[in-house]
């Protein structure tokens, strides 16, 4: 293992071996504590997509939001699950499935198509014609849009889906499936998301389709780990400390290093950014 291999599972607190019952409770006791502590809050909004990671934190959501209501003996708390599609998606009936097997105290649906439509179309009033993959972006920013609008609405805060796989990659969009107030699943690999779900009897086909950012329109549907030229598996290995080859470590580590501005706060005058 090289230093900087070190450095990254140091920083992103992935361990080599999870109980996932543990993790589950560790992640349910996380999310109602932050409740307690803000008493204002009345619960928690998330995007669900029909993939692994929405629909993991989702049923950990809705998990801790069942026990905020069992120990205040009232039903004051909710977690609001979002069907946020560009039009119509293309796998909504696993979607559906996702939120079946949540059981969100609320569903609720946000065509983000008319939205971003209409920043493209703005934005090439002005000069400046979006490429396909910047598109992407418009749209992952968009549903982060509404998440905060649907959460202002309800005195609920903003979840998100990042995992450690997924952030020592950057594979996210900046101020947009990267912005949330809370990331129940951070310190997670892929994989042990997959056995969180298996715990909590996700039905297997929703934690074992390839992921996919789809955000694309010239390529839809297009796997990470094609996007990313490198495997979860792979990605998995290395944060749990093992030796992946030095291909896909340089790839994993060169990811890391130009992704570094998505894992830090705004830089200020007083931040050693230079360093």
């Amino acid at each position: 293992m090289d230093a900087l291999q070190r450095e990254i599972i140091e920083e992103l607190k992935v361990q080599p071996t999870i109980d996932p019952k543990e993790e589950v409770r560790k992640s349910v006791d996380f999310l109602k504590a932050y409740l307690k502590k803000h008493s204002f809050l009345k619960g928690f909004v998330l995007g669900i997509s029909g993939g692994q990671d929405s629909t993991l934190t989702g049923k950990l959501a809705q998990m801790a939001i069942n026990e905020m209501n069992d120990e205040s003996g009232t039903q004051d708390y909710q977690f609001i699950a979002i069907r946020l599609p560009y039009g119509v998606q293309k796998d909504e009936d696993d979607c559906q499935d996702a939120i079946r097997f949540i059981e969100p105290t609320k569903v609720m649906t946000v065509n983000i198509k008319p939205a971003v439509d209409a920043s493209v179309s703005s934005l090439k009033e002005a000069g400046i014609e979006l490429s396909d993959f910047v598109k992407g972006n418009e749209k992952a920013r968009e549903r982060m849009k509404v998440h905060y609008s649907v959460a202002a609405m309800n005195n609920c805060v903003v979840l998100g889906t990042d995992h450690s796989a997924e952030a020592v990659t950057g594979f996210y969009t900046k101020y947009g499936d990267g912005g949330a107030d809370l990331v129940p699943i951070f310190r997670l690999n892929k994989r042990q998301g997959k056995m969180l779900l298996k715990e909590l009897g996700c039905p297997e086909h929703l934690y074992m389709k390839k992921p996919t950012a789809d955000l694309e329109e010239d390529r839809p549907q297009l796997p990470d780990e094609t996007a990313l030229g490198v495997t979860y598996d792979q990605i998995d290995d290395f944060l749990e400390g093992k030796d992946v080859g030095e291909e896909a470590r340089k790839t994993i580590e060169s990811h890391y290093l130009k992704s570094a501005h998505k894992r830090h706060l705004p830089i200020t005058i007083y931040d050693d950014f230079w360093k």
